[in-house]
């Protein structure tokens, strides 16, 4: 890696970093506005919106990264285009292959801050947030944690581990009290809700008494509990802001069962494909400077980068729509969309060069 390389990939990563600047105060004053209806309602006030949003930003960051980074891009090469660096480099007999590996060396690194960003912040983050949102509204006593959902159910307490879409609840500790002494600590390994109750599985509980604790396992029980499946269901983030390990878990869950998991696929294929889409981003950003537009201002390609970006947008999705609706396979439906953008920069490139 020569230092014209790093110079290449540090003008992309600035560039990207700058849009996010602009995009990330557009992001959270929109999602603000949406709030702004509901505050007043319980404990709802500005604070507690201003807090959602904060909790938000992590999830939608994720997903316009890709079109932050064809902008970034853009911005960032472009700036050497109108200090006529790049033809000094093409004249200096650096060739543009040259030109897309430094930028895609920057692409890389911003990859895997994307990577790091929606598997591992996002996700707590967004389930905290709505978590947050549905406590002030309703009143439930309910706190999302860093050990899971934790609600107060009278002189219950209960700590769900492992909340999956649908409300199916994993790993469920229940500790009944009375004043301040623990009766009993039950532990089940999941929960299901059928015909107005809640059934636990694969249970074991330990009773506290005067003459100690007695230990009782069981298959099944039932549990009733005040938590309701509709509002477990609210706090349950969407597939797109799942890690790609929640969605394989919850894919292979409903397989089992026989559900349909064609949306929790699509979102799994696309998470797994994020990486490649913010590379193609990239390597679509090169003709578009070297190109026809080479002798435009930053604005114009600024310009022609979002056209690009909403058109990519509208495309994946529509193959999104179709894996869907006509049982096109989710992998195809993810991959698509990024090759056709990079085959079409590819040609573009072919004849700048």
């Amino acid at each position: 890696m020569t230092r014209l390389d790093r110079y290449l990939a540090r003008a992309v990563i600035l560039g990207t970093v700058a849009t996010l600047a602009v995009l990330l105060p557009l992001l959270a004053f929109f999602l603000l506005a949406d709030e702004l209806n509901d505050l007043g309602t319980e404990r709802y006030g500005l604070r507690e919106a201003l807090w959602f949003v904060t909790l938000s930003l992590p999830r939608y960051t994720y997903q316009v990264f890709p079109i932050a980074t064809l902008i970034g891009a853009l911005v960032g090469l472009g700036q050497l285009a109108a200090g006529s660096e790049l033809v000094a480099m093409r004249a200096a007999g650096m060739s543009i292959g040259r030109i897309v590996l430094g930028a895609m060396l920057g692409g890389a690194l911003l990859a895997a801050a994307a990577l790091v960003l929606g598997e591992v912040v996002a996700p707590p983050a967004e389930q905290r947030a709505v978590a947050v949102r549905q406590m002030a509204q309703t009143g439930d006593d309910l706190a999302m944690t860093s050990a899971g959902l934790w609600a107060r159910d009278g002189e219950t307490f209960v700590n769900i581990r492992t909340l999956e879409p649908g409300a199916d609840l994993k790993d469920i500790y229940i500790y009944r009290v009375q004043g301040t002494e623990l009766l009993s600590a039950t532990h089940a390994k999941s929960a299901t809700y059928r015909d107005g109750n809640w059934v636990l599985k694969d249970i074991e509980r330990s009773l506290i008494g005067r003459d100690g604790v007695r230990v009782e396992r069981l298959p099944e029980a039932g549990w009733s509990s005040l938590l309701r499946p509709a509002l477990l269901k609210v706090i349950v983030v969407e597939p797109q802001a799942l890690s790609v390990a929640g969605l394989y878990r919850y894919i292979r869950f409903m397989r089992r069962s026989g559900q349909d998991a064609g949306r929790y696929e699509v979102a799994f294929w696309g998470k797994l494909v994020q990486p490649l889409l913010i590379l193609a981003m990239i390597f679509v950003a090169i003709p578009v400077l070297l190109g026809s537009a080479r002798s435009a201002g930053t604005g114009i390609k600024v310009f022609v980068g979002i056209v690009i970006g909403i058109a990519f947008y509208l495309v994946s999705r529509s193959f999104a729509f179709l894996s869907l609706l006509y049982g096109m396979s989710p992998a195809l439906a993810a991959l698509l969309p990024p090759l056709l953008f990079a085959g079409a920069a590819l040609m573009v490139l072919r004849r700048v060069g």
